[in-house]
């Protein structure tokens, strides 16, 4: 009952939030971007994070004629699993660049104290085809901290996505492919990320936003993922704010 009354809790809170300040815009041309998602489950490319359940989601952007930075974070509503990851990119036509700080190690585990046992750094180049062919891929590759070495040696765990963005009656879909080209232990984990190249995320995601009155609307979405790597498979429902 408590978990029910904390989810209605933060899904009223966040309405209100999202009335009160989607994206700002200041006037020097910076852009600064805050929303949050409550997910019914937490799944990153293909993988469920485990111990992580129903989770709210935040974000903060500034972005500034191309280059951009923020914060991302996951935090269970069962208490537990947290998750706060640092962001740069750059982005000019279809291209984008980026680095990524991720830490995952959850409630009590040091944040600055052991930042090499704790984090993960990952660059990612991506490029968009444009709207008129849909398209996108990305590559990511650890390049630092010591959670991507087995016996002492890096892994540079990578991920190579390939999507394909579409429009049906209403909705949007999202259709990708993601895949370990070679081992992934960083993001697959030591239990799957030994066995080479594997396919790790078949999803499809459907996003489409409810009018709740005259002047609000909310979107939801929910993703089908697969993952032949883990031999596991998910449905994910969510709400952007």
């Amino acid at each position: 009952m408590k978990k029910n009354l904390s989810i209605v809790r933060m899904m009223l809170a966040a309405i209100v939030f999202s009335t009160c300040a989607p994206s700002l815009k200041a006037q020097s041309g910076v852009v600064v971007n805050v929303g949050a998602d409550l997910v019914s489950g937490y799944v990153w490319r293909g993988v469920y994070q485990i111990g992580s359940g129903a989770s709210v989601q935040p974000s903060l952007g500034l972005a500034y004629k191309g280059f951009s930075i923020g914060a991302w974070g996951s935090t269970s509503l069962r208490e537990g699993f947290k998750e706060l990851d640092l962001s740069a990119g750059y982005s000019v036509g279809g291209f984008s660049v980026g680095v990524t700080d991720y830490w995952w190690a959850g409630q009590g585990a040091p944040f600055y104290s052991d930042y090499l046992n704790t984090h993960l750094f990952e660059g990612t180049l991506g490029y968009h085809f444009g709207k008129k062919f849909p398209l996108h891929v990305s590559w990511s590759t650890m390049f630092a901290g010591n959670l991507d070495k087995v016996d002492g040696e890096r892994k540079f765990s990578t991920y190579i996505e390939l999507g394909y963005d579409f429009r049906i009656k209403g909705v949007d879909l999202t259709c990708a492919v993601g895949v370990a080209p070679w081992d992934a232990p960083a993001w697959l984990t030591p239990r799957w990320g030994d066995k080479g190249f594997q396919v790790s995320n078949i999803s499809l995601k459907a996003s489409k936003t409810i009018r709740i009155t005259d002047s609000y609307s909310l979107p939801v979405f929910v993703q089908a993922v697969a993952s032949p790597a883990t031999d596991d498979a998910s449905l994910v429902f969510g709400i952007s704010f």
